[in-house]
């Protein structure tokens, strides 16, 4: 029997549909493998050689602060549950409180409430704190007019005016000064001027009392 040796041609020609399988199949690999990320994934385009990468992104959180009027109107409505322990965090460590029938501010949280628990004591729940009007547009501060009510009816030298200026504290926005101008139950009237103008003779006539102011 004769046996044909393979020429060089025929050799080179089954090496080269050798290296032609074995490239598709990589190729066939490539295109749909997908490299995983400890960030994200990427993926190989066969096509264009292009690689897109899929990010996560995290989710944000956002808290929404009352408003100022709010925060003023959640502190009336606390008062007038006599629910004293609903305002503590409306009002700031270091409040400064003026009720002007009072000869000395009120300053702290704890003195704050300690006076508010003396008006619950004292006054029965039946007398409440209405609210005629309150500024709404500015984010600090806040002016408002009020009158107390007697089992819904106006009581008596009740009408008053107070303001409230309020800053961001630990995500809250907190109570940080406040000032109550209350009506008098004795109205001076034109004696008021009368004083006044005693009072501004005095300090022209004698410049040194006015250092005692």
């Amino acid at each position: 029997m004769i046996r044909s040796i393979p020429t060089v041609s025929s050799y080179l020609s089954h090496l080269k549909t050798d290296f032609y399988f074995q490239t598709s199949s990589t190729a066939a690999v490539s295109s749909s493998h997908t490299i995983s990320h400890g960030y994200g994934c990427a993926a190989l385009s066969a096509s264009s050689g292009a690689i897109s990468r899929s990010t996560p992104t995290a989710a944000s959180t956002t808290v929404e602060l009352d408003s100022a009027a709010s925060t003023v109107r959640k502190f009336y409505d606390g008062i007038n549950r006599r629910d004293l322990a609903s305002v503590v965090d409306l009002i700031a460590l270091n409040c400064v409180y003026e009720d002007l029938i009072f000869s000395q501010p009120f300053t702290g949280r704890k003195a704050i409430l300690d006076f508010f628990n003396q008006f619950s004591d004292s006054i029965s729940g039946d007398l409440q704190f209405a609210i005629d009007d309150i500024s709404e547009e500015d984010t600090s501060a806040v002016g408002v007019t009020w009158h107390l009510e007697w089992k819904g009816k106006p009581f008596p030298f009740s009408r008053g005016c107070s303001f409230y200026r309020l800053d961001v504290i630990n995500g809250q926005r907190q109570i940080v000064f406040g000032r109550d101008a209350v009506e008098p139950a004795i109205k001076p009237g034109e004696t008021a001027l009368v004083v006044i103008r005693g009072v501004t003779w005095l300090l022209q006539s004698f410049p040194f009392l006015g250092d005692r102011l």
